[in-house]
């Protein structure tokens, strides 16, 4: 009896979390005509309660042909999107990984107070930020340019704590053999460190594109030129006359998140336990 309570529960929670899903999908196939009616006290400001439906009265892929045909501007933001991801993840990798390596396998002066610091910048958010980013992003001239939102999210704190982790969970005694056997410090890293610790790479890959494909305070801030805005800034600009379209572009731009997280699920469940695990 217990378990099956607890199955109907589990099931509930998974329900409500779902919908939002099955809201924006439903939707999208929806005539702009009957979305109005159904939300006309939310979009229309007008009393009593909106209402919704589970199934479109008369299914249309209007919305979809409107955005991927007729909307240039959204393949615009999609590939600024792609292109700041995909800078971002290539140059976490390339600075978080030696960091992580350096910070798990070597003792050096002043280590745990660096790596505090490091832990304290993690926990700092983006608003609390900002004002020091815009200064130094101003003095670089690197304002309203993807670099200015490319470069300190290459520089990110969590890639580092987060395989950190994985490379300290490395057992000594392999880099003693491989020591004994004349490798040296590079070869251990290249050959051991990145092969054993790329569960947590790719988990940290997984979450930085989660987080960095949703993008929206940085280039809010930081973007001006409407030509280089990423996707994420794309839906704010969408009226409520176009509430239609703007249900086909958030499935859209939900589907590569789902595709990634789907594939990195069990890299990212191993990152969550290692991140638990006390020294």
């Amino acid at each position: 009896m217990t378990k099956k309570l607890l199955t109907g529960l589990v099931f509930c929670m998974a329900l409500t979390a779902v919908f939002p899903i099955l809201f924006l999908i439903c939707g999208s196939f929806m005539g702009n005509m009957e979305i109005r009616e159904l939300l006309m006290p939310v979009l229309g400001n007008m009393e009593g309660f909106a209402s919704w439906k589970l199934m479109p009265q008369y299914p249309t892929m209007m919305h979809y042909v409107e955005l991927l045909l007729d909307s240039p501007e959204f393949f615009v933001m999609f590939w600024n999107s792609v292109k700041l991801t995909a800078a971002i993840l290539a140059g976490q990798l390339l600075v978080g990984t030696p960091a992580a390596w350096g910070f798990a396998r070597y003792q050096f002066p002043g280590k745990k107070i660096l790596f505090t610091i490091y832990i304290a910048l993690m926990m700092m958010p983006f608003q609390v930020m900002m004002l020091s980013n815009y200064l130094v992003l101003d003095q670089m001239r690197l304002l309203d340019t993807m670099a200015g939102i490319i470069l300190p999210a290459v520089f990110s704190t969590f890639p580092v704590f987060l395989m950190y982790r994985f490379f300290q969970g490395l057992p000594e005694a392999i880099m003693d053999s491989a020591r004994i056997d004349g490798a040296g410090e590079l070869r251990i890293f290249f050959r051991i460190g990145i092969p054993l610790g790329s569960p947590g790479m790719i988990s940290a890959l997984v979450l930085g594109f989660l987080e960095y494909w949703n993008l929206i305070e940085q280039p809010m801030a930081f973007l001006k030129t409407k030509e280089k805005w990423p996707l994420s800034l794309y839906l704010p600009n969408i009226s409520t006359e176009q509430a239609g379209t703007a249900f086909a572009a958030s499935v859209l731009v939900l589907i590569p998140a789902v595709l990634v997280f789907l594939a990195g699920q069990d890299y990212l469940e191993q990152g969550i336990v290692s991140t638990a695990v006390k020294e």
